[in-house]
Order: C-alpha cells, then structure tokens, then sequence
C-alpha cells in the first residue's frame, strides 16, 4: 500500500541515512512500483534505475518520472537485474521480493551489481512486535519472524528496527485498508478487536554494505 510505503515522517530514510547517504550515488530501486519513491532518490542521487515486473506499474513510475533526466525505469525483476556488474552503490527495495528463504537468487544479482562499498537495504515488515505485527503473523502464520531474521543474518545483513504507524482521518479508510492487506475472515477478527483509527508498527530496515 502506497500510504504504507510512504512513511509520512521519514523514518525509514533516516534508518537508510544513518548508515550510508545516496548523494551522488548511483541508485537502484528494486521492485519501484509506480515510482512512490523514485523522485526523493532522484533528488540528490547521480542516476536512479527502477526496476519493476509490472508493465502497468513501470508505466505509471515512467510518468511520475518524466521531468527526472537522471531516473530510468525498466521492467525486470530482482533475480535478473538490467544493470552492469558492479555498477550499483546504492540499492534498495522495499515490500518487494526479498522476503527471507527463497530471494537467494535475488541475493546472487544483488552481489553481481554492487560497487566495492556499496550499500543494500531490504525494508520489510517486523512481524515479532506492534499491533500490525501481530496482525501480520495471524494473518500469515508460515511467516515466522525469528526464521526471518536468522536467514538475514546468517548472511551478514544488520538490522535496524523502525516505529512507524498508521493514522487514518476515517474508520472505513481503516478498515478499507486492513481488508486488502488480510484475507475476509482474518480482516473481519482484526476490526472487531481493534478500536479507532491508529495502529502501530514497526518495519525493520536490513542492510548490508558490500
């Protein structure tokens, strides 16, 4: 969900600050959808690469794009990168493929792509706290948190916790969103146990410099 991804307070782009700055970089947007946030990378970044396996998608992210001269948008996906070897200093996706198990292949491009010293952020959802996070893992309770962060790990990424939330002007704004993210019956246990229109939760920031 685009409000989701938006993150109003800059949260996460402060999590991705503090450990390497796209300044100058050459950036590659991993699974860019409609391009929310090609032009924030666009603004200080040399040249910006989205890249997303939906045609309808990539269309729109062109759109939002046209007036970035440094921003091309390609359809492809994760595990076959339309860029060089080694030609990526920063890359980042977020709610997009990587997952934990079965992304390896996704991970192979991303060690084919990435400049020495180059940074990757996976941005994902924290299923171990918050009111979404409970959510999530009674909506999906294959998804175990704990094997998340081991497969992340084990593979040298670090982690970066980060407290965001959603705030919605109307109940049906809430509950319209609650029930694209769930499937019926789960949507249905979650409104009747939850009161108003704010919810917290939290995402973790996984990065790794290469």
């Amino acid at each position: 969900m685009e409000n989701r991804a938006a993150d109003p307070h800059g949260r996460i782009e402060g999590a991705m600050a503090s450990v390497a700055a796209w300044d100058g970089a050459r950036f590659l947007d991993i699974g860019c959808g409609n391009g929310f946030h090609l032009p924030r990378w666009a603004a200080t970044a040399a040249t910006v690469v989205g890249v997303e396996p939906h045609p309808d998608l990539a269309a729109l992210a062109r759109r939002r794009t046209r007036r970035s001269h440094n921003v091309t948008v390609e359809v492809a996906t994760a595990q076959s990168l339309p860029v060089a070897d080694a030609s990526i200093d920063v890359a980042h996706a977020r709610w997009a493929y990587f997952f934990g198990p079965g992304c390896e292949p996704g991970l192979a491009e991303l060690d084919r792509v990435m400049a020495r010293g180059g940074t990757a952020f996976v941005i994902d959802n924290d299923g171990s706290r918050s009111t979404f996070g409970a959510w999530f893992r009674r909506g999906y309770p294959t998804i175990d948190p704990d094997a998340i962060e081991r497969f992340w790990s084990l593979r040298g990424w670090s982690r970066i916790g980060v407290d965001m939330g959603w705030s919605f002007e109307t109940r049906a704004d809430l509950e319209a969103v609650v029930r694209i993210e769930f499937a019926p019956a789960v949507a249905d246990e979650i409104l009747a146990s939850h009161t108003g229109t704010d919810v917290d939760y939290a995402v973790n920031v996984w990065w790794r410099a290469f």
